[in-house]
Formats: C-alpha cells, structure tokens, sequence
C-alpha cells in the first residue's frame, strides 16, 4: 500500500505534539498491516466529508484519508474530533 499526504495534513501535523505524532505513526503501522484493525475503528464519512474515511489515533484524535485505488491512499487531515467534524 502506498501512502500520501496532502498538504494540508502535513501542516496540521506539524502542529500536534510529538507524542500524538508518535501515536500517529504507531497506528499508521497498524493500519498498514490490517486497516479494518478493531484499534482503528475504521469508518467512512458523511457530509462535508463523504468519501473518506476516519480513524483513531487517539482518545480524541482522528486522521482523515481518502482512498485513491485499491493500492494507494492520501491522509487528508488530522485533528480533534470536534475541530474536524463541526
């Protein structure tokens, strides 16, 4: 699988705190070995966000992809729930 992020993904992860950034590369190696892990809580979205999908990273946050074909996949954004979803 091969994995991008988009501008904007980059700039907000800049901005979390090392250990979220840890937590995130901790979890994008688990979602690289089985992307429906139960951990993930995998889900597609709805409104502004239809057609991608969300996981968890952590207690509150979540980082936002979009499937491109069967084999590729960009991380869109990262963030609180509450921050990307209102």
């Amino acid at each position: 699988m091969k994995i991008y992020y988009s501008r904007m993904f980059k700039k907000m992860f800049k901005k979390l705190p090392v250990r979220f950034q840890n937590q995130f590369e901790e979890r994008l190696c688990l979602f690289t070995e089985n992307p429906c892990h139960p951990l993930l809580h995998n889900h597609a979205l709805s409104g502004s966000w239809l057609g991608c999908r969300s996981i968890n990273i952590s207690g509150d946050l979540r980082a936002v992809y979009e499937k491109i074909d069967n084999d590729h996949i960009e991380f869109i954004a990262i963030g609180g729930h509450s921050a990307l979803y209102s």
